[in-house]
């Protein structure tokens, strides 16, 4: 007992010792307040940790589910053995009454098993059936770390069996409650008097492991185990498309250059990644053959902290580079500008890791800081600090689609909403006809409405998505005061980035105002009867159903656009074989609408492939930048025959306002 009792205390000294020098690196990094509505995040963490939510959302996740409560379970039986190996004579049979123990000990039987059957299958997994996204650039799902950590656990459950097995053998536990470790009795039985051997050597195995198995956790990739339930807690509550608000002042530095510009959060993320790959997966830039990988990112991040953290703590400048050449602990600039932030990432995450805005950080480093970017942006930058739209057009065009209709100007106390048309939906060619069909379709039901005309500027998403917050900083305050100053309260908006931008993003320049995305006003008509149709429209054949990341993943606004679709046809939208939560980015979100893509194959033809292996006719969006990227990738696929609507242009075309 005295050899146990100075291994535990070297195994716990070196477990807090690890877990100090690690986290002890959070704190060189930003503040940020994570403690707001403790209630809510009570919740999520019971839901998303516990619960395992996300992990069993994809069958395997089950297997993850087993191990993770077999760990709870056996919390309790490994804690008896600990306080055994402390304490001459301690026995938890002893110390607990009958009722209480045989149903104690039936359950850490079961669960000893469902968590070696688990091991098993993880084994297997990794060896004869492994998924691709298990394994990137510097993470592997063969490494010895892994095949060494699911020993662990499965030795643990092994010494159990044989443990308990030679106490039943010898008439020290009840075998009516414990089927498995009977079996293992009725094996050890015929060892005849070897069994307080074997039992002493079960009981060494179970306790070297175990010590060595707490020792080296906070060394591994398994300290997520430490970590992931807190980072659910700490999850972002806000909407996950929002991005760190900045503030400007001579001598400060912007964006992130080196890790401790990131906040503790981004840290306490890259400690809690459990490197399961699914970011990975979900990922359209990984998909398409870019060097993004968001795993891969976060990884970098845990590895460059721990490579300069001598450096940091000394206030010495960091010795790799969190921006540069390719290498472990570094991120590429082709890498930081592959992001779409379509939110897919952060969708698949079981533990909630926020990796978009770590990549905005970057990205604002670059511009603000370095004046460095891909050199299509600089038109566009351009063209938004001067004219206030990604194309330079002179401000004095942007109602020029009015003279095809009358449209009133909006006027605060007679104008109920404001239709917030959006630079795509004022000077896009093909988008205005989206807009004078939703005009048309407001007027049907007799919606108040106005726009502010030439007054109207663009919300600035695309900037503050590719890093230039400056510029989207000094928008969207010129825009909150012109709101403010008009009485404007309820907007209409076509573009979901619009829409996420002046519902979520204006909230941090002191503006809640209540948006609305024409695909739920849409809906609402139709179900209460302001709006009718005249007919069901069926020129558009087979119709399949994109939704946009923006609308649908950072907003959570799935059914109402397929509601309008189903209402307008009469017939419910074909789907996507990755369609709602799992669907794919079309390639134009985070500012990626006004770059080329230079490595790998383009995103959007990903998508049209997708799209076109359910032979539609029509494929129908509620996104201007879906339809873009929609109509040049069918003509980059030579598929004409297939079109591409606005649900707007879907219900204009048989509406009838109730008189």
């Amino acid at each position: 007992m005295t050899i146990f009792t100075l291994l535990f205390l070297i195994a716990i000294g070196v477990f807090i010792w690890q877990c100090g020098k690690k986290l002890s690196l959070i704190r060189l990094a930003k503040p940020e307040d994570r403690f707001d509505n403790l209630p809510l995040r009570l919740w999520d963490m019971l839901l998303y940790a516990f619960g395992q939510k996300r992990v069993v959302a994809r069958p395997f996740g089950i297997n993850h589910f087993v191990i993770f409560w077999s760990f709870v379970v056996l919390l309790i039986a490994n804690g008896s053995f600990i306080l055994e190996g402390l304490i001459p004579g301690f026995r938890l049979g002893e110390v607990l009454p009958p009722a209480l123990y045989h149903p104690l000990v039936f359950a850490f039987d079961i669960v000893s098993l469902l968590a070696l059957g688990a091991i098993i299958l993880s084994f297997a997994r990794r060896i004869i059936f492994k998924p691709d996204y298990l394994d990137s650039a510097y993470v592997h799902a063969r490494s010895f770390e892994a095949f060494l950590i699911l020993s662990f656990i499965g030795l643990l459950m092994v010494a159990y069996f044989g443990l308990n097995g030679v106490k039943i053998a010898l008439g020290l536990e009840p075998s009516a409650f414990m089927p498995v470790s009977s079996v293992a009795a009725g094996i050890l039985a015929a060892t005849g008097d070897s069994l307080p051997a074997w039992g002493a050597f079960f009981w060494w195995l179970h306790a070297l492991v175990l010590l060595a198995f707490i020792c080296f956790l906070p060394m591994s990739k398994h300290m997520h185990i430490l970590t992931a339930i807190p980072n659910c807690f700490f999850q972002n509550l806000g909407s996950t498309s929002t991005q760190r608000r900045e503030e400007f002042a001579p001598g400060n530095r912007y964006g992130a250059e080196q890790v401790t510009d990131f906040t503790w959060k981004d840290l306490f993320d890259s400690f809690s990644c459990t490197e399961c790959g699914r970011c990975q997966d979900a990922c359209p830039a990984n998909a398409t053959g870019k060097s993004l990988n968001p795993r891969q990112m976060v990884h970098s991040l845990k590895t460059n902290l721990l490579a300069n953290a001598a450096a940091l703590k000394a206030g010495e400048p960091p010795r790799v580079p969190l921006i540069g050449a390719e290498g472990e602990g570094t991120n590429t600039e082709e890498t930081i500008w592959a992001c779409t932030t379509c939110g897919a990432c952060l969708q698949a995450c079981p533990v909630m890791i926020e990796h978009p805005s770590k990549l905005v950080a970057m990205r604002r480093y670059l511009v603000e800081m370095k004046a460095q970017f891909p050199e299509e942006l600089l038109n566009l930058f351009e063209n938004m600090e001067q004219r206030s739209n990604p194309w330079g057009i002179a401000p004095s065009e942007r109602a020029k689609w009015t003279s095809l209709m009358e449209v009133k100007p909006f006027e605060a106390g007679k104008t109920e909403y404001l239709l917030y048309v959006g630079c795509a939906g004022s000077f896009d060619s093909r988008v205005k006809q989206v807009t004078l069909n939703l005009a048309a379709i407001l007027d049907a039901a007799g919606v108040s409405w106005g726009i502010l005309g030439k007054d109207e500027k663009c919300c600035g998403d695309s900037l503050r998505r590719l890093g230039n917050e400056y510029i989207f900083d000094r928008m969207a305050k010129e825009n909150v005061a012109m709101f403010q100053e008009r009485g404007v309260a309820k907007v209409i908006t076509m573009c979901p980035h619009c829409f996420t931008t002046l519902k979520n993003d204006y909230r941090q320049f002191g503006i809640e105002l209540e948006v609305i995305h024409h695909a739920e006003l849409i809906q609402q008509l139709l179900a209460s009867g302001r709006l009718k149709m005249n007919q069901q429209v069926s020129s558009l054949g087979k119709v399949i159903f994109h939704d946009s990341c923006y609308l649908g993943r950072h907003n959570d606004v799935y059914e109402a656009p397929r509601q309008v679709v189903a209402t307008a046809t009469g017939t419910a939208p074909v789907e996507f074989d990755r369609a709602g939560e799992e669907s794919f980015c079309c390639g134009a979100g985070g500012g990626r609408m006004w770059m080329e893509e230079q490595s790998g194959t383009r995103i959007n033809l990903n998508r049209v492939t997708e799209a076109l292996a359910k032979n539609p006719d029509t494929i129908c969006v509620a996104c201007p930048y879906c339809m873009t990227m929609f109509e040049d990738g069918l003509k980059d696929k030579q598929a004409a025959q297939t079109k591409v609507r606005d649900i707007a242009e879907v219900v204009a075309e048989g509406i009838l306002p109730v008189r």
